[in-house]
């Protein structure tokens, strides 16, 4: 099994986190939509980019992995660039903006349920 590492340096996206690992079950796959219920947004289906520190900030892939967990034995962890991952309503045709008070970021993403992983095929 390969070890994923998640580190995460302080920035204008999100917070710094320090290096953790992870065992992977599977190979890592492309992400850029997911469904999200989280308390300070509305539920819903939401576009997400890895961000990079590249430029000052830009997006770059997001990818999805499925990873043990000690407490529910498999989650989905989803990781972006050394700036965390980004993410902005399905809808916003707005270009990726740090500034843009409807996107938001995060050091990585750990969802519990498969279905809301969206993979366009």
């Amino acid at each position: 099994m390969k070890t994923i590492y998640v580190e995460v340096e302080d920035n204008d996206n999100c917070e710094y986190i320090p290096m953790l690992a992870y065992e992977a079950r599977d190979e890592a796959v492309l992400i850029t939509r997911v469904r999200l219920f989280e308390p300070d947004h509305p539920q819903g289906v939401y576009q997400i980019t890895g961000w990079s520190s590249d430029g000052d900030g830009r997006p770059c892939p997001a990818w999805y992995v499925p990873v043990s967990d000690s407490g529910q034995a498999v989650v989905y962890l989803i990781y972006g660039g050394d700036w965390g991952v980004r993410m902005k309503p399905d809808e916003d045709q707005h270009d990726w903006d740090i500034g843009d008070l409807n996107q938001w970021g995060e050091p990585y993403l750990m969802l519990t349920d498969k279905t809301d992983l969206l993979i366009d095929s």
